[in-house]
């Protein structure tokens, strides 16, 4: 069911115009389907801040179809921001005092960039803790991705990510682990999942922290668990939601460093991502941008417009099933009284009524 674009933010212009249906605040009032209210928490950095919100945004509004959403993002405001992107915030984004004074039912918190090796020493730790545990006793569930998974397992359950001494980059292999959980209810028992990352939990920590693995990779390691209730709190290592080039532009970005001396060595390629054509033309443009720099001599293009029409995307389907499953088990557990979750004979501690 449909987006509700309760406000001006370009994101919802752009997923219309790809052709998925949004609705305006006014239409959707005259809709007699049920509005769940997802907030979004972008933690991303500047130039994914957009692409990310756009991302879940799609995933979201593709979901389910018996609710429609209406999607709150917000930021924090300890995170250093370029004026651009503050601006983008100022203008579209609500508060964390809106979002707590007027509820959700689900909660997603992104991924973000990290300065220091223990995330305690990161500026927005005290403020992200303070989300997530009002989240864990205001609403429904809450889908931690990437940076955020580690953050919550070290802050609530005292398990910290461990550096693998590489980046660890991307698209790799996952198996579901336990079919009879309903996050992963009719889809594949094997599909690809995007990685990138430096650290990793692994499944001793996972399970040490009483949560249960639901997919799992050979190479990838750990990608789905839940909390121990099964629904609370929703873990992703992965990045299902990242855009059939969102690796080709983080592959980019690295190579603009070696162009600017900020790293000593040219990129490797993204792990079974570009295929040999793809990767031929970027050999040739590695040797043609040596050649440049060794010279004093203008860069070539980046050939990227070259490489997209090669890429596959492998991975959403099973993302948008999971999603979409997710928002399923939101709307059955919420109450009608909304944003009051776990009530009306609902045992919080096993809200699905799952077995072992």
């Amino acid at each position: 069911m449909p987006l509700i674009a309760h406000n001006e933010l370009p994101a919802f212009q752009q997923l219309h115009e790809e052709g998925q249906i949004v609705l305006s605040s006014e239409r959707a009032e005259q809709q007699d389907i049920r509005t769940l209210h997802v907030g979004l928490l972008n933690m991303m950095p500047d130039a994914a801040l957009i692409p990310t919100e756009r991302q879940f945004f799609r995933l979201i509004g593709a979901s389910n179809p018996i609710a429609q959403f209406r999607v709150h993002p917000f930021a924090l405001p300890h995170q250093e921001r370029g004026a651009e992107a503050q601006q983008h915030i100022d203008t579209y984004y609500e508060t964390f005092d809106q979002i707590r004074a007027e509820g959700l039912d689900a909660l997603i918190i992104t991924g973000a960039n990290v300065t220091h090796d223990n995330l305690s020493e990161e500026p927005f730790w005290e403020p992200l803790l303070e989300i997530t545990n009002w989240a864990h006793e205001n609403v429904t569930s809450t889908l931690c991705s990437c940076l955020a998974t580690h953050a919550v397992l070290e802050a609530r359950h005292g398990e910290r990510r461990q550096h693998l001494g590489y980046k660890r980059w991307g698209v790799y292999p996952h198996r579901v682990t336990d079919k009879k959980h309903p996050l992963v209810s009719d889809i594949n028992t094997r599909f690809n999942v995007p990685h990138s990352r430096y650290n990793v939990i692994d499944r001793e920590r996972f399970e040490s922290a009483g949560l249960r693995v639901l997919v799992e990779g050979e190479v990838g390691g750990v990608h789905l668990a839940v909390s121990g209730d099964g629904i609370r709190t929703v873990y992703f290592q992965g990045h299902p939601e990242y855009d059939t080039i969102s690796l080709l532009k983080e592959f980019k970005r690295e190579v603009i460093r070696y162009q600017q001396g900020e790293r000593p060595d040219y990129p490797p390629f993204p792990d079974n991502y570009f295929n040999l054509t793809s990767e031929a033309i970027f050999e040739e443009y590695k040797d043609r941008l040596q050649a440049a720099l060794d010279n004093g001599q203008s860069l070539p293009v980046f050939p990227e417009q070259l490489i997209i029409p090669n890429l596959d995307n492998t991975w959403h389907d099973s993302g948008l099933a999971v999603i979409g499953n997710w928002m399923g088990l939101v709307y059955q557990i919420t109450n009608t009284e909304r944003r009051l979750p776990f009530m009306s004979g609902i045992n919080p501690e096993n809200p699905l009524n799952l077995t072992k």
